[in-house]
């Protein structure tokens, strides 16, 4: 790849850079997306998380051998040191590929244990650069989130799929008077724990935590008992420990229909899904309101490059 290449994604990156650290200051965050393949030649997503950067590079179909792609990658990578201003170190770089059948968030990468905290909206939270995939913060629902905690008040909130509890923490800076946390996975449970506790949220009779199935914890729930759920499973999940496979196509109007049972009557669900090609089945889901609001929750770094589909649904 020739010079010229690699200097319009310098100045694509800092010209993106510059902009949106203005914004992130404006809205006191400390870690934001700055790049998203903007380029087609230079196929990655780039974020920043206090002083380090956290790379991904899209698995795609190249002619490039292993010594080219290698001298491809470092040259980027060279770039990147340029434009942030940060030494090698800093920089952590993953291969976004997905394995059929799997989650890729939930695969462990690495073992360096590289963990930080962040802030965002004057709340902390712990990110790993490391040893997942994904860092532990969905910085695609920073708005969502703020959304929640703003009605939060005194109110019981359902957290399913909870991932590391990001809308837990939210919902309970938001004065929430029940939070209960629900995560197939013991370790995103025990990391949402910590994300609480770092925020001094630390009273057990109000802030609880439950590792099931959310398939089956569903059927569980009281009746007209929550205020609020928030609900954003994964698109496609086969896990050993869940009782039957999670097609968020086939199974959404069922999920969120046995949410719509666990609310109160002025209740509102928040669903969200990544599947690009989702379709909502609105007949089958028993709602006076369906509200489609992924315009709504796009941060400013998401414009234009948001594809998960975000919908308020009230009782």
């Amino acid at each position: 790849m020739t010079s010229d290449k690699f200097l319009m994604f310098q100045n694509r990156l800092e010209k993106v850079y510059r902009h949106r650290l203005k914004q992130a200051k404006r809205l006191g965050i400390s870690c934001f997306r700055v790049y998203d393949h903007d380029l087609p030649e230079f196929p990655f997503c780039v974020e920043l998380y206090n002083d380090k950067i956290y790379i991904a590079e899209y698995k795609r179909n190249h002619s490039l051998t292993e010594a080219a792609h290698e001298e491809w990658l470092t040259n980027s990578l060279k770039v990147v040191t340029q434009v942030f201003l940060q030494p090698r170190e800093n920089i952590y770089l993953k291969l976004r590929q997905r394995k059929p059948g799997k989650l890729g968030q939930y695969q462990k990468q690495e073992t360096a244990q590289q963990e930080i905290e962040v802030d965002e909206n004057g709340l902390k939270f712990i990110v790993n650069l490391s040893d997942y995939l994904d860092t532990g913060l969905f910085l695609d629902h920073r708005t969502t989130r703020q959304m929640v905690k703003e009605i939060a008040k005194e109110k019981r909130v359902l957290n399913l799929f909870a991932y590391t509890g990001s809308f837990s923490v939210y919902a309970a800076a938001g004065g929430a008077a029940e939070v209960i946390t629900v995560d197939l996975s013991n370790t995103y449970l025990k990391w949402a724990k910590k994300n609480m506790e770092l925020n001094d949220f630390l009273d057990d009779a109000k802030y609880k935590f439950v590792q099931a199935d959310v398939l089956q914890y569903l059927k569980t729930i009281p009746k007209h008992y929550f205020d609020i759920i928030i609900m954003d499973p994964p698109t496609f999940s086969n896990s050993q420990r869940m009782k039957s496979v999670l097609d968020i196509q086939r199974d959404h109007s069922e999920l969120i229909n046995d949410c719509l049972a666990g609310l109160k009557s002025d209740g509102q669900l928040y669903f969200s899904t990544n599947n690009r090609s989702f379709v909502l089945e609105s007949d089958k889901i028993q709602s006076l309101l369906i509200k489609d609001i992924t315009k709504p929750t796009t941060p400013f770094d998401f414009e234009g490059k948001l594809f998960r589909r975000c919908y308020l649904i009230q009782k």
